[in-house]
């Protein structure tokens, strides 16, 4: 049974890996299941306060993900509307595919700046910041991803 768990944590690692660059699968929750079923094996012992602390870092960070772009946003001098239209741009990009989830909190804050009266350089200068937050985001789950990553392959050494 452990190789079988084994097995299908390896499997969902690598799954989670593509759901940190690709927001449609949820990459970091996957990963933590992998740690879990790994857990659960002969292979490894982590101990309660090590899975709970993950297990915190995991929420926290999904949870920052959809607010970071809006953060971004508001960094670079942009206003409610570049915050809003960077948020709304983040839902709907869900639904577009992975360049909707790149572009949609960019082209997001940009439109709720314009509307709001701002000009087109404001306006990019805002998306710009949206955009740094995604990346900032997606960087800080593949840094995760990676460290699941390492304790899987430390407890099968």
């Amino acid at each position: 049974m452990d190789i079988v768990l084994v097995v299908i944590a390896a499997l969902l690692l690598i799954v989670s890996f593509l759901g940190c660059v690709l927001p449609v699968l949820p990459g970091l929750p996957i990963a933590y299941v992998a740690l879990l079923l790994l857990h659960f094996t002969d292979f490894a012992d982590y101990s309660t306060s090590f899975l709970v602390l993950w297990g915190v870092v995991v929420v926290v960070v999904q949870l920052l993900d959809t607010v970071v772009p809006a953060w971004g946003t508001k960094r670079l001098g942009g206003t409610k509307w570049g915050m809003w239209g960077s948020t709304l741009g983040v839902v709907v990009g869900l639904f577009l595919g992975p360049w909707g989830i790149i572009l949609g909190p960019f082209l997001g804050a940009v439109v709720g700046e314009m509307l709001h009266g701002k000009e087109t350089a404001v306006a990019l200068k805002s998306g710009f910041g949206s955009f740094v937050g995604f990346m900032l985001g997606t960087i800080a789950k593949l840094i995760i991803v990676g460290f699941f990553m390492y304790y899987y392959i430390v407890a099968l050494i």
